[in-house]
């Protein structure tokens, strides 16, 4: 039988219908950006979680998240990617290595929209990160973290060997008496059983002490020609940092450092101290079996230590620049240095975040954060070239020889300076 109330229903699920095909065809689709990052899982959810309160304050906006856990295996990818012309449109990179990708105009110069931004502004930074992502005299990059070179310590080791913990003043000569003092053959079996430190044989690890003893590692900060380390106060400081192995013995051998590394070495109780930047902290504070701190590195004729910084870049092939920096601005503001510093793997770019709790946290572990912000001001740059991860590798292989004593100091300042001149050549400085 025929009833007129079916045509009235059919015909008004039909023009609902059409209307919501219309609304759903009119809306805008949400513009996609990709975004890579590396780190442990603590590090990891904190991404997660800027990206999450980035998309409540942006849902036309989409983020999606890559995360890659080895730092090395995340470079090479990148590298691979960007050589691909496939590349992510954000990044995080380190201020040593970014210079490859700048030089061949990978990267979007980000100083223009820095310097219209509302949010954010080049002075409410620390200086150094800045100078260090400033390439061709652009703000390239917008850096996320200051880190310095510090001295992490066991104080339950301390405590119990009776030394006193480092002062922020201490020397040279103290910080070699204190590792000395830490070395320990508790059963007199003629193995060390607990080092006093843990210091990966690198350049970079190197640097703070030759400019601490006067020298430089290159002939040139603003045209980097060649390293230096041939110079007597260069060559001095080298000499110094392979003592601690070679001399002293607070170091562990070559053998015991490739059954486990040194920061292994520290957490799992085997060694006193460890000098690292802010990276090692969300590991150690997962530490259960002692007490530990922070402290500057010891000085000598000068203070200083080495900066530590990587920040958000921006690919040239990014379809999206605007959204893309929407979200990088985002991540640099109060709001979004806030969300990462909660894991404790950051420092702060951003001086008033550095400054606040979100950092300073007097509730975890390290107690003293406040060195890193004491020495913000010390804090000089390694070369920025092109080339300058090839350079650090191909030094870090002979002070790796002379610190095992395979060859002398003299014999690796001379192998170092010969070694990497090809590498400056091909280079391209900032």
């Amino acid at each position: 039988m025929h009833h007129p109330f079916y045509p009235r229903l059919l015909w008004r699920l039909l023009t609902t219908s059409l209307a919501l095909l219309l609304l759903l065809s009119c809306s805008p689709s949400p513009d996609t950006i990709s975004f890579m990052v590396s780190g442990d899982p603590a590090e990891r959810q904190a991404y997660l979680d800027l990206v999450a309160a980035f998309q409540k304050a942006h849902p036309e906006i989409l983020v999606e998240v890559t995360h890659i856990p080895s730092a090395s295996t995340y470079r090479d990818r990148l590298s691979t990617e960007f050589a691909a012309g496939s590349p992510p449109d954000v990044t995080l990179m380190n201020y040593r290595r970014y210079g490859a990708f700048a030089a061949n105009g990978l990267l979007e110069p980000l100083g223009p929209y820095l310097a219209a931004s509302d949010l954010i502004q080049p002075d409410d930074f620390y200086p150094a990160t800045i100078d260090a992502f400033t390439w061709d005299g652009v703000i390239t990059c917008i850096p996320q973290n200051i880190s310095s070179l510090v001295v992490y310590y066991n104080q339950d080791m301390f405590d119990a060997a009776g030394v006193a913990y480092p002062a922020d003043d201490w020397t040279w000569a103290d910080f070699v008496k204190t590792a000395v003092s830490l070395t320990q053959d508790f059963d007199n079996d003629g193995t060390i059983d607990q080092y006093g430190l843990g210091v990966d044989p690198s350049l970079y690890r190197l640097a703070p002490f030759v400019w601490q003893n006067g020298g430089v590692i290159v002939n040139s900060e603003e045209f980097p020609a060649r390293l230096t380390l041939t110079r007597p106060p260069s060559q001095a400081a080298l000499q110094w940092f392979v003592d601690l192995r070679q001399v002293h013995g607070v170091v562990p051998g070559r053998i015991e450092a490739a059954a486990q590394d040194n920061e292994s070495r520290f957490v799992g109780g085997s060694t006193a101290m460890f000098l690292d930047s802010r990276r090692a902290t969300p590991t150690f504070r997962e530490i259960e079996g002692f007490v530990w701190d922070v402290a500057p590195l010891p000085r000598n004729q000068a203070v200083a230590s080495v900066l530590h910084s990587d920040a958000y870049c921006l690919s040239s092939t990014t379809q999206n620049k605007e959204a893309a920096w929407t979200f990088i601005e985002f991540a640099n503001s109060v709001a979004g240095q806030t969300i990462i510093a909660g894991s404790g793997r950051t420092v702060p770019s951003l001086i008033a975040v550095a400054e606040s709790d979100a950092f300073l946290d007097p509730g975890k572990l390290p107690a003293r954060s406040y060195v890193w912000l004491d020495t913000a001001t010390t804090l000089r740059l390694v070369p920025i070239i092109s080339t300058w991860e090839e350079i650090e590798s191909t030094a870090n292989e002979e002070i790796e020889r002379a610190f095992y004593g395979d060859i002398s100091v003299e014999e690796a300042a001379l192998l170092i300076d010969s070694r990497t001149e090809e590498y400056f050549l091909l280079g391209i400085s900032r």
